[in-house]
């Protein structure tokens, strides 16, 4: 689910980071990573030369090399957080998430800690699967945007988060909109109600309102209780009424009209 407004975010924290170490740096001819003592700006510099090449995979080694040879220096805390950075571009996300986390951890109230939380929730967004799968990671991606705008509600990282947690509602309302039509197709109409229910009360800015309002009418009317599918069909009516779900859930009303009309009789008090 990447974007280029989500990878333009990302890099914007590198001109931060990645700080030039031309006057100190060194060039580094080999490519594998045997423990070799090297002095803080070769490893460093010679990493951001990798990411700079797009070698992400040998970038995020290097960088978790800074953080191993110099754990004490002002380099190892902008290592840790350029290696979540080169993890993420990898697509490594697992690795992205612990190198962030664990800046977090040793780092809480570091002026970069927004971007930590914001990789951690990109990394989480970017696995998010269909509908037709488990949407644990999509659930981890929610509550991470979620920390990431409560913490830190100014920053533009939030701004971006924002608008992914729309899109990450709109995903997990699909989901209960898939299992609410399984348990329709199935006739287990009460199991189908509550999915529905879910999606009205839980996820209310949704696209998928109007259609869990359509089909909470035709439940209702399965389960015989048409007076709550009147209230179902009023409310789509009175918040979507250009809508096919109204037209069919009107539609549905119309066919069913005599069994409202009883239900309310049997419901009215006797004078």
């Amino acid at each position: 689910m990447r974007t280029s407004t989500t990878r333009a975010l990302a890099l914007s924290l590198l001109p931060v980071l990645a700080l030039s170490m031309a006057g100190c740096a060194k060039k580094s001819g080999g490519k594998d990573l045997p423990y070799v003592a090297r002095d803080v700006g070769t490893l460093y510099s010679t990493a951001k030369q990798k990411l700079d090449q797009h070698q992400y995979k040998l970038a995020a080694a290097l960088f978790d090399e800074v953080e191993r040879q110099h754990p004490y220096s002002v380099w190892a805390r902008r290592a840790q957080l350029m290696g979540a950075f080169s993890y993420y571009l990898n697509r490594d996300y697992t690795e992205s998430i612990s190198s962030a986390q664990r800046f977090l951890a040793v780092h809480p109230g570091n002026r970069d800690a927004p971007y930590a939380y914001y990789l951690i929730g990109l990394s989480y967004y970017e696995q998010i699967s269909d509908v037709q799968r488990d949407q644990k990671i999509t659930q981890q991606a929610l509550d991470s945007l979620g920390e990431l705008t409560r913490r830190y509600p100014n920053t533009k990282y939030a701004a971006d988060a924002r608008l992914k947690i729309d899109l990450v509602r709109d995903h997990l309302a699909g989901k209960e909109m898939e299992i609410g039509r399984f348990y329709e197709t199935r006739g287990q109409w009460l199991s189908a109600t509550l999915r529905f229910r879910t999606v009205v009360d839980q996820y209310q800015t949704t696209t998928h309102v109007p259609e869990a309002l359509m089909r909470l009418t035709e439940s209702y009317l399965a389960l015989g209780v048409p007076e709550e599918a009147e209230k179902a069909a009023a409310v789509l009516g009175a918040n979507y009424p250009g809508t096919d779900w109204y037209s069919h859930a009107y539609k549905l009303m119309q066919e069913n009209k005599g069994k409202v009309q009883q239900a309310q009789a049997a419901t009215k008090p006797a004078s």
